[in-house]
């Protein structure tokens, strides 16, 4: 058996990691993003829109002046909306991360056909995301997230996860942890996760099978961030199929070819 090519330094850190943090690769399409969504975010509160990537920035992280907790969920959904009916943004996200992407899931890729997007307030606990892996709740290990932050992110306003060696620890005590609440499964990691700083300029790319989520951001400022997932074309699928949730994103001509391709029939 041959042995498998070597990695090179980005497939080794999401290797050992877990994830990997890098400037984006496109910084273009991120002004995009952060600047487009910022203006959809300014017309849904009848608010000036925001002249400019530091001004667009600044915008985002003191929406919590302009709107309420109990507005939230309204005005993230009507964001959200306005951004996926956009035939730019797909693109521009995978632009951000491309490089990162062919590197560590391949170069024939399928993508999550809406981008979500997360805001977390000062001192919101209605906006949590309890610790879990999304494998647990039937999608498939050969996923990535890719993780865009619209704002700086740090300290609470960022995400943790629980890196790999960690990980597979707490796994082997699965069963023990069966029904037990969210709550005491974090307290059960808390000292062992790793809280991911991540500047607005940067995009993470990270293990969606490793237990991660957020807690109440105690900063000042709130958190804007988008995720989306992504995976090889040709891997197997969980609940999530081609077509229905995935849709390619970068097939090559072979493979244009072959999925289009029907065996004549012979009458």
């Amino acid at each position: 058996m041959s042995e498998m090519v070597s990695l090179g330094p980005i497939g080794e850190s999401y290797l050992r990691e877990g994830f990997i943090i890098r400037d984006v690769a496109d910084s273009g399409a991120h002004e995009w993003i952060v600047s487009t969504t910022a203006r959809i975010a300014a017309e849904a509160i009848a608010a000036q829109r925001p002249a400019g990537l530091a001004e667009s920035i600044a915008f985002l992280d003191n929406i919590h002046s302009s709107v309420s907790v109990a507005r939230l969920n309204e005005f993230r959904v009507s964001v959200i909306q306005g951004l996926n009916s956009l035939p730019e943004l797909r693109s521009a996200y995978f632009a951000v991360a491309r490089p990162f992407l062919e590197e560590i899931v391949g170069n024939e890729l399928a993508m999550q056909q809406r981008v979500n997007l997360s805001i977390q307030m000062p001192n919101d606990s209605s906006s949590l995301l309890a610790v879990h892996a999304d494998t647990w709740s039937g999608d498939s290990a050969y996923e990535v997230v890719v993780w865009l932050p619209l704002v700086n992110c740090y300290g609470t306003k960022a995400m943790y996860l629980l890196p790999p060696a960690h990980s597979a620890e707490f796994e082997s005590s699965f069963p023990q942890n069966a029904g037990v609440s969210s709550e005491t499964v974090f307290a059960a990691i808390a000292d062992r996760v790793r809280w991911l700083e991540i500047r607005c300029g940067q995009v993470m790319v990270f293990d969606q099978s490793l237990p991660h989520g957020n807690r109440v951001n105690l900063e000042s400022e709130t958190r804007w961030s988008m995720n989306c997932r992504f995976k090889a074309v040709f891997t197997p699928y969980g609940d999530k199929k081609l077509g229905e949730f995935f849709e390619p994103i970068s097939l090559r001509p072979a493979s244009r070819r072959g999925m289009s391709y029907r065996l004549p029939r012979i009458q």
